[in-house]
């Protein structure tokens, strides 16, 4: 068997390579945007959960103590005893796992008592703009529903 003779080396030229690099450039940046848009609705689904997590802890921290921590000792109050006043006799915490978290955006939650709406507490979380109000992103999110 005779073995055929060729003037040009196989492989990719120069041009092929640049086509398909971008081709990858293309798939990768519209995936990308795709993502971003899940990212985001992935952090208010977040800032709930740390919402309701800090609630269940809150109500623990009433049953112990028989009253929320005021608004002086903040949510920091879950997670180490205050001796801010009235200091809790029956403090049998931490009752979070960890240090009071910062909302997905990287602010402080917001905690007032007595709530809204007659409710003896709320927790807000200012959304994506960190700013009282808006849409969308920057819509407040908060315990005592929207």
């Amino acid at each position: 068997m005779k073995k055929k003779n060729t003037t040009w080396e196989e492989g990719w030229t120069f041009v092929e390579t640049l086509i398909v690099i971008a081709i990858v450039l293309i798939l990768t940046s519209s995936v990308g945007f795709m993502a971003f848009k899940y990212i985001d609705k992935a952090k208010v689904v977040t800032a709930k959960t740390q919402i309701e997590n800090l609630s269940l802890a809150l109500n623990s921290y009433f049953f112990d103590n028989k009253g929320f921590p005021s608004q002086d000792q903040g949510l920091d109050a879950l997670w180490k005893k205050t001796n801010i006043a009235p200091v809790p006799e029956e403090w049998n915490g931490p009752y979070l796992e960890k240090e009071v978290p910062l909302d997905p955006w990287g602010n402080p939650f917001e905690y007032t008592v007595p709530g809204p709406n007659g409710l003896p507490f709320g927790i807000r979380s200012f959304g994506a703009d960190g700013l009282e109000g808006g849409e969308a992103l920057d819509k407040d999110i908060t315990s005592w529903g929207n």
